[in-house]
């Protein structure tokens, strides 16, 4: 999770190759709606919400808090990239107190396939790694997301556990911090 007195937030928006993570804005909203309601965003989280109720219920701007990113290609927004506290009655966790941060994320379908998701996935790890130093990440996706699965092991997740949830068996991973060198 991203504490508050350790973090200052929004950060400055983060750039990689192709990409901008940056802090969700009112021009976001419609886009919100899109990734909300899609049938095939919604395939392993759920499914689609109804498009009126997110008209209806949606915020101005939605996504505005600490952890969350908007992902914007040439000035419009794909996805958004999450780090937050995984719930402590979730199974899955690393620590017997249960506080881990939880990256999560989810992009248009015509994003898919370019390796936005890898790209952003990457800078908000290593960006999380800077400002949380020695904090572990962990990622939960159902097993049958293969999408998911690739990227989470292409980002360095490392399998913890698999269970039963919401139905279908879920994969839960770790990455933790690469160890400091020792010596002098």
């Amino acid at each position: 999770m991203i504490e508050h007195s350790v973090v200052t937030w929004p950060p400055a928006p983060i750039r990689t190759e192709r990409l901008v993570l940056r802090q969700s804005e009112a021009r976001d909203r419609a886009t919100f709606i899109e990734l909300f309601a899609s049938p095939e965003v919604g395939t392993y989280v759920g499914g689609p919400r109804p498009r009126a109720d997110l008209e209806r219920t949606g915020p101005e701007v939605p996504g505005r808090r600490p952890g969350f990113f908007v992902i914007d290609l040439d000035g419009a927004m794909i996805g958004m990239i999450t780090l937050d506290r995984r719930a402590a009655e979730r199974r899955g966790h690393i620590r017997p107190e249960a506080q881990e941060t939880e990256l999560g994320c989810m992009f248009l379908p015509q994003a898919w396939g370019h390796g936005y998701a890898a790209e952003a996935c990457a800078a908000a790890l290593d960006w999380f790694a800077g400002a949380q130093p020695g904090e572990p990440v962990v990622l939960c996706t159902q097993a049958a997301n293969d999408r998911a699965m690739r990227l989470a092991l292409k980002l360095g997740f490392a399998e913890v556990e698999r269970f039963e949830e919401f139905g279908a068996e879920q994969w839960f991973g770790a990455r933790f911090p690469a160890a400091a060198p020792s010596g002098t």
